[in-house]
């Protein structure tokens, strides 16, 4: 039953998820009529900033309920065989339907929204962009599990700010995504989904540089945590 509930809240979650970033443009957009004004892009981001504290609380509530497949992905890796297959054949495949049917849903209600991110370069620099993206934001918050285990506002801040960052700094060249699944709704709208660039610069690259992240991430802090270990018993 837990694990079906978890199944249920990725869904939910990555279907709100991709709604929450349309409802902001369209506050900041249509109804505040800021367009890209300076005035409205920090609002845009400061609306950024509380839509991610809010799904930090939601996957609080729910137990671990995700909207990214990387990260899925980084904590099937540090757990067990059965854990590995449950977040890859079971919870990613939940955030890509969910995702698809929000993106389906946003199209029907407003189809002069566009059709989502696109790659505005070519696919090798596209592949390096993501991957680069990806490994940043998996480095960050494997760093804050460990670092700060706590604090909940903390944590949430310094990973939506350093979000927001990174999306910003990716955004013209190929939509700052960092999320598969969300990526994955739009393509499958736009009848791209499976084509090359869709899969080696919104899938592989971000899953590489997830993989190699939580590697280096186990290289550098487990020998900290072992040194640590070893001074603390020779004080005793």
């Amino acid at each position: 039953m837990a694990a079906i509930g978890l199944l249920v809240s990725d869904f939910i979650i990555s279907f709100m998820w991709v709604w929450s970033g349309i409802l902001i443009k369209i506050f900041v957009y249509k109804i505040l009529g800021l367009g890209h004004e300076p005035c409205g892009e920090v609002i845009q981001c400061v609306l950024s900033i509380i839509n991610m504290f809010f799904f930090a609380f939601l996957g609080n509530i729910t137990e671990g309920g995700a909207y990214n497949p990387l990260n899925v992905l980084a904590s099937a890796i540090s757990g067990n065989f059965s854990s590995f297959l449950f977040g890859v054949g079971a919870r990613i495949p939940s955030q890509v339907i969910g995702s698809i049917t929000g993106v389906k849903l946003i199209i029907e209600t407003f189809p002069e929204i566009g059709l989502g991110p696109r790659l505005n370069i070519d696919i090798h620099r596209g592949a390096l962009t993501e991957g680069f993206l990806a490994f940043a934001i998996v480095i960050i918050s494997l760093g804050l599990a460990t670092k700060i285990p706590g604090s909940f506002f903390m944590k949430t801040w310094i990973s939506s700010v350093s979000k927001l960052t990174l999306h910003i700094l990716g955004s013209d060249l190929t939509g700052g995504c960092m999320n598969p699944a969300a990526v994955m709704g739009w393509a499958y709208a736009r009848g791209d989904h499976i084509t090359k660039e869709h899969v080696l610069v919104y899938w592989l690259a971000p899953i590489e540089a997830t993989l190699l992240a939580v590697w280096i991430f186990r290289l550098l802090v487990r020998p900290m945590k072992e040194e640590k270990a070893n001074t603390k018993s020779k004080s005793e």
